[in-house]
Parts: C-alpha cells; sequence; structure tokens
C-alpha cells in the first residue's frame, strides 16, 4: 500500500511539472535591428540642368523603407521624378523606418529657373507670371442674382456638382464673403491670400495643387465661401473644372451632411 501511495504521489508530481513546463511563455527572440543610422540615410537630389526645376529625388541606401514628400504631393517610393513650380529653396523630406525606428530626414534644392514647362493647370490657376500670380472671385453676387455660384449639392459624388439641392447665393443666402477675392501665386512659395472683402486685411496661407488627384488644398487659410458648415475646416477640396477661365470646386460631404459647391473666375 505503501508503495502504491509513491507511485501516486511521483505521477502527481510529474503531472505539475508538465502542467508548469507547458505554461511558460515561448520566447520570440527575432528583434527588429536597425540596418543603418539616421546619418547612414544617402538622399540624393538630381536637377534635369543646373538650378532647374526638373527634379530626381533617390534614397539611395539599401535595407531603408519609405516614402518622399515633395510638398506637390507623397511617393511611396524609393525614387520620384517631378516638375517643380516654385523657385527657391525647396525642402523634401523622407520619412522612413531603419528597421527598429522610424526617421525623417530632409534634403534642400536650390532652383533657380522654370526651365521645364509646368502642367497646364499650374498656369490656369496662378496665370503665367507665376510670381504675380492670379486673384479669383466668385462668379456671380454679391447680392442674390438667380445665378449659381454657391450652392448645395448632393454628397459624395462630385459628378453631381451640377445639380443645386439648395442655390444657397443665387436665391437668397449668399455668403458673408461674397465681394471677396483669393489670390494664388508661386513668388517663393505656393502662397495664397485671402481677402474677405475687396479692401478687408490680407489673410496669408499657403496652398497645395495636386496636379495627379485633382485637390486643392488651403493652408493656414480657406477658400472664399469656407463658413460652417458648407466649406470644409481643412481646406481640402476636389477640382471639378480648373481652366483659364474657371475654377469650380466641390466638397462631398460638409459638416452639415451634404455637398457643396463653389464657381469661381478670374477678377
Amino acid at each position: 500500500m505503501k508503495n502504491n501511495r509513491i507511485i501516486i504521489l511521483g505521477w502527481v508530481i510529474a503531472s505539475l511539472f508538465l502542467v508548469t513546463a507547458s505554461c511558460e511563455p515561448i520566447e520570440d527572440r527575432d528583434y527588429l535591428e536597425n540596418s543603418t543610422d539616421v546619418a547612414g540615410v544617402e538622399l540624393v537630389a538630381t536637377q534635369s540642368t543646373a538650378g532647374g526645376n526638373k527634379i530626381e529625388l533617390n534614397m539611395a541606401t539599401p535595407g531603408v523603407t519609405g516614402y518622399w514628400d515633395y510638398n506637390l504631393g507623397r511617393a511611396f517610393t524609393d525614387k520620384v521624378e517631378f516638375v517643380y513650380p516654385i523657385p527657391g529653396t525647396a525642402t523634401f523630406t523622407f520619412t522612413g523606418t531603419l528597421g527598429a525606428e522610424f526617421f525623417t530626414k530632409t534634403i534642400d534644392v536650390q532652383i533657380d529657373q522654370l526651365d521645364s514647362a509646368l502642367d497646364q493647370d499650374w498656369y490656369d490657376l496662378v496665370s503665367e507670371d507665376t510670381s504675380a500670380g492670379k486673384t479669383w472671385v466668385f462668379n456671380g453676387g454679391p447680392s442674390p442674382d438667380g445665378g449659381r455660384w454657391w450652392y448645395m449639392s448632393p454628397p459624395n459624388d462630385p459628378a453631381s456638382w451640377t445639380t443645386a439641392w439648395w442655390n444657397a447665393a443665387g436665391d437668397c443666402c449668399p455668403p458673408a464673403d461674397a465681394s471677396g477675392k483669393m489670390k494664388f501665386d508661386l513668388d517663393g512659395g505656393a502662397n495664397f491670400t485671402y481677402y474677405s472683402s475687396p479692401d478687408a486685411t490680407p489673410e496669408t496661407g499657403s496652398f497645395v495643387l495636386d496636379v495627379a488627384n485633382q485637390t486643392l488644398k488651403i493652408n493656414n487659410s480657406n477658400i472664399l465661401g469656407a463658413e460652417s458648415p458648407r466649406g470644409n475646416p481643412d481646406g481640402l477640396y476636389t477640382i471639378i473644372s480648373l481652366t483659364e477661365d474657371e475654377l469650380v470646386l466641390y466638397l462631398d460631404n460638409n459638416d452639415g451632411g451634404t455637398g457643396w459647391t463653389w464657381i469661381f473666375r478670374p477678377e
């Protein structure tokens, strides 16, 4: 009987050992390691001509991944080529991972001449004299005039921009800045200047024209008629039409839960 108790006790101890061993965590000993440091990341900028505005940016370090922010947009690749519209010193940013940590690094490029033609959208927005710029106003008003130049549209459908659920400005209720103006120029930067009325104190900001995705973003200011809840507080709009004589912008879902359309003409 005593031997049986010893055998049973042995089985219990062995079982407890197995249970304890099975509960121990399995350690993952594969640790992420940096392939280099930030100083070891090589950023290279190549201009097609000395001081020219056609630029190729290249992150040339193996084992590093990330994306370029070249101010006009982002390129999720090591290398990107583009025509830059702004003379002066431009700073471009590469954001990536070294393996175990993220980093950002910048490179400056001096642009002395716009010797490569810009996309036509740039000239339509700021004029052929890119430094002098171009001023836009509403294509109607400033009092209600029956026209369509600032109105409610169906949401989430840029193709429906011609549909006016409510012709706010034309029928009764133009925006407070209906007589204002806004200027776009490339004098040392992508400059945006907003005037709530013809003689108002200017409000300055900047803009990003994304030609590929047909969007216009205003930073630190906003377009005419952006009053809440009509406009986008983030300043991002879809370009419906951009020609020498017309700028049509659309917002797909504003704070009022609708779409909204703006129609401008050159001053």
